[in-house]
This record gives C-alpha cells, structure tokens and sequence, in this order.
C-alpha cells in the first residue's frame, strides 16, 4: 500500500465516521436503535449502492463483529449499576438459560412447519435470533424511564444470553447430526460458571490495583479499565468458558468500584462502544446483497411474527413464573427483546461452517433484525405508556471524580451539583461530611472562592472537596446522600444512595 493509498482509505473512513456520527442525531430524534442507520450507511457504500464497494468475507465479519461485542459489552457492564441488577440476577439467568432454549424450539418449530425449512436450518435461526442484543438494549432502555427491576431483568438478560447461544449455533454448524444434545446443557453450564469466576475474579483484582496505584496520567485510567475488561474476556475464552459473560461482570464490577477518574473513564468506554457499533453495523452493511433479499423478506417476516408473538412472550412466562413478574412488567419485557447486530454476526457462523443454504439462512436473520427493530424499537416507549409501567425520574445524581493524591495520602473529588439535584440550597456545613474532608474551592459562574460554612450551595456550582484516604469513600457518600435526599437526608436515615429507610 503506497501513502497516497493511505490517505485516501484514511479520509474515506474519517469521512465514513463523520456521517454515522451525525446519523446519532436523526437515530435519537427518531427514537429508531442506531444500528438501522448504520446498516443503511454500509448498505449504501455496498456494491449495491453508491460506493460499489464489495465485501463478502463472513469470516472477518465474526472475527470483528466478536471484538466489536466484547466493546460493547465492557461499556454496558460500566454502566449497569449494581444496586439495580442485584435483585433480578435470578430471574435474568433463567430468562438467558430456559427462556433462551423455549425461544429456540418454538422458533425452529415455526420455521419448519411454516417456512420449509429443514430442522437443521430452523434450528440454528431459532438458535440465532434467540439472543437479544446487548447495544440495542443499552440504546433504547436507557431513554425510557422503566422500573429498576424492569431494566435490570433485560440488561443482564442481554448480558447473558449469549454464551448459550453460541454454544448453541456452533453446535447446530458443525458437520454431521447433533449427538448427546443433552451434553449441550451440561457444557453450556459449565461455560458460564468458567465465564462468571474469571469475570468476577478480574473484576476483583482489577478494581483492587486500580484504586491502589496511582497512575502518572489521568489518561491512562480508562486505558487500564478497557484493558482489564478485554483480559477478562480473553482468559474466560482460552479457558473455555464464556468470555462474553466474563467481560460483563468484569466491567460491571468495575463500575461499580468507585474508581479514580470515574467520569474520564465512562466517556472513554461510551466512546469506544460507539466506534465499536458503528463498525461493527457498517460492515454488517457492507456484507448483504439487497438484491439477494427479495425472496426472503416473506419467510423473514413470517418467523419473526412467531419469534415476537409467540416465542419470546412464552419464553419470558415459564422463566418467569417462579418470580411472581407483573403481567404487564412482562409483556413489556416479551416485547423488548430486541435483536440487533448480535445475531446477525452469529448467522456467519453457519457461513464459515460451509452450512448448506447458510447465504439464505444469513438473509433471513437479516431481514427479520431489520424489520422487527424497525416495528419493535419505536413502539416501546408507547407500549410502555399504555401499560401505565414507568417511574418518576429521580433527583439527579452528582458527577464525582476523584484523583487520588499518593504521596498526601489523600484525594481530591470534584464535585458537579447538576440541574436536578437536591444538594441546591444546601450550606457547606450543612454537608455534614465526615472529619478528615472538608470543601476546599467552589467554582460559580466561572468565579472561584473559598467557601464559608454559611454559603449556600446552587446548582451549577463545581466544588472540590479534599478527602484523606480513611474517608475517601464514606464523603463521597455522604455528597450522593445530600445530593438526592437533601440537607435532612442524615436525619431521614437516607442511606448512601438517597434512597430513604423505614
């Protein structure tokens, strides 16, 4: 490759991620899961479009897409808040487990009574599509304001539910029968339980030296976040366990550690997921004929009726009845399990396999991920509107990072009190933070000073509170507790999370 070769594959592609950036605005004001818009950007720059580009390597499409999901999958752990997937981890692991295998016997029922297809190939597109997404859930749960229990199911549901199927899709591609398919049960276990000790442990460890080594640049905490979370993934897969389970609970742990830097390292890991996505939706763009579609759209369409009415809707009624779920609570969960990128990349496998009928097997999952996130997607927010299930926003929570002052012994927290927040009109000594921490410097209106006791905090205001090693945690603590409960949150025995006791 010569540099004028270079440049241009350099201008084409800083080219390529300006457009599907500004695509991010038409997703969110449409309400639409961002990965129809990048589809149609790689569909576009096909050979079917306007940039003529051919691409039919379905090997490189997984080896990418995995990459790309182990992204994607670090940013969501980061962002799961622990407090509100502790509840439901039951309830999602048997939503990934016994929900995933009824979805994949209905759904290859369907496919092979209604569409022709052999049990073979209904198999691996019942196994397929029975993953819901990680970014399509990540992407539109977080706008619409369902209950914890709610959104916490389908993340960690998400989060889940692919080590299954894998196992699943490879074992319906390989060369002959399936023998013993009821060993599949026992090596699907024993892959999660790998997946979930590696991911716990390097969470642990990686959470422990990071909040104990004081790095020489704030840059290089979301460097070391992103890396501990991809080491995750890589030790559960050589171990030969789950690693995509493995760099969710690592990245989840770590989300949830307090760690230096907070708000340096979610930006980072945001922007990795998005350039993660936007790959991994423009190449997926890149590998599909339009014009190979057409004869597909009906059995596409026809299976996803069964998946949506049918499949999901009993898939989340067996897993959840032991947990006594609302109707309506899981009639929105049966019609928020939205597919995405993910199966679409499982549908190569059968490609790299040399399955027979794998290009018509590929065309159909990509239609029904199309079609059905089309219909799915926009609708979720009136579903859940109809269904009267939402909660009340809450106070908003302060923006706290803290860089830690090795040689002092200490920390030093900025604080940002935003708009929502109940810290406003609150005195600095009505604070009421523990001895060994104190606010040191309030930045108002672009003006810094020295607080008095008696000054009143305001919206807007940026403080930096300095904190000795002892109390670092229980300071930042108390700020959350008044920023949601307020000056009385003490006194209304407001726990750290402002959320108030009985």
């Amino acid at each position: 490759m010569t540099v004028q070769h270079l440049n241009q594959l350099l201008f084409a592609c800083s080219l390529t991620l300006l457009l599907a950036v500004a695509a991010v605005r038409i997703s969110s004001r449409s309400g639409l899961p961002s990965l129809l818009v990048y589809m149609g950007i790689g569909i576009l720059l096909g050979q079917d479009g306007i940039g003529h580009i051919r691409f039919d390597s379905a090997a490189f499409t997984q080896v990418f897409g995995y990459a790309a999901l182990v992204v994607i999958l670090a940013e969501g752990g980061l962002g799961t808040k622990w407090k509100q997937i502790r509840p439901v981890l039951p309830s999602a692991a048997v939503l990934a487990t016994l929900g995933v295998a009824v979805s994949v016997g209905v759904t290859a029922a369907g496919a092979h009574y209604l569409v022709g297809l052999s049990w073979r190939q209904a198999l691996i597109i019942g196994a397929v599509v029975s993953s819901t997404d990680a970014a399509a859930v990540f992407s539109v749960l977080r706008r619409v304001p369902l209950p914890a229990r709610v959104t916490g199911t389908l993340e960690a549901e998400s989060g889940f539910n692919d080590a299954p199927v894998v196992i699943l899709v490879v074992a319906f591609s390989a060369a002959g029968p399936v023998e013993r398919w009821y060993l599949l049960i026992g090596e699907i276990a024993l892959e999660l339980a790998i997946g979930a000790a590696i991911g716990l442990a390097v969470g642990l460890l990686g959470s422990w030296g990071i909040k104990r080594v004081a790095l020489p640049a704030s840059g290089l905490y979301p460097i070391a976040v992103m890396a501990i979370a991809v080491t995750a993934y890589a030790a559960g897969a050589l171990a030969h366990g789950s690693g995509f389970l493995a760099v969710y609970l690592a990245s989840m742990m770590l989300g949830n550690a307090k760690l230096p830097h907070w708000p340096a390292i979610r930006s980072f890991a945001e922007g990795l997921g998005w350039i993660a996505q936007i790959g991994m939706f423009i190449l997926l763009g890149l590998l599909v004929t339009p014009h190979d579609l057409a004869d597909d759209v009906l059995p596409a369409v026809v299976i996803g009726l069964v998946l949506t009415m049918v499949a999901r809707p009993l898939s989340v009624l067996f897993s959840l009845l032991p947990f006594r779920v609302p109707w309506r609570e899981q009639t929105l969960m049966s019609w928020a399990g939205l597919r995405g990128a993910v199966p679409i990349i499982l549908a190569t496998i059968p490609m790299v396999n040399g399955v027979d009928a794998s290009g018509r097997i590929f065309n159909i999952v990509f239609v029904l991920v199309v079609v059905y996130t089309l219909v799915q997607g926009p609708t979720l927010p009136w579903l859940a509107r109809r269904l009267r299930i939402g909660e009340q926003q809450p106070a908003s929570d302060l923006g706290i990072e803290s860089a830690p002052l090795e040689r002092l012994r200490g920390h030093l927290l900025s604080v940002a009190i935003p708009e929502g927040s109940r810290m406003h009109g609150v005195e600095v000594n009505e604070l009421r933070l523990p001895a060994g921490s104190a606010v040191t410097l309030v930045v108002r209106d672009g003006k810094s000073f020295v607080p008095l006791p008696s000054t009143v905090l305001r919206r807007g205001d940026e403080l930096l509170v300095v904190a000795t090693d002892p109390v670092r945690e229980a300071a930042e603590r108390r700020l959350r507790a008044v920023g949601r409960g307020g000056k009385l949150a003490g006194w209304l025995h407001t726990d750290a999370d402002g959320a108030e006791g009985t």
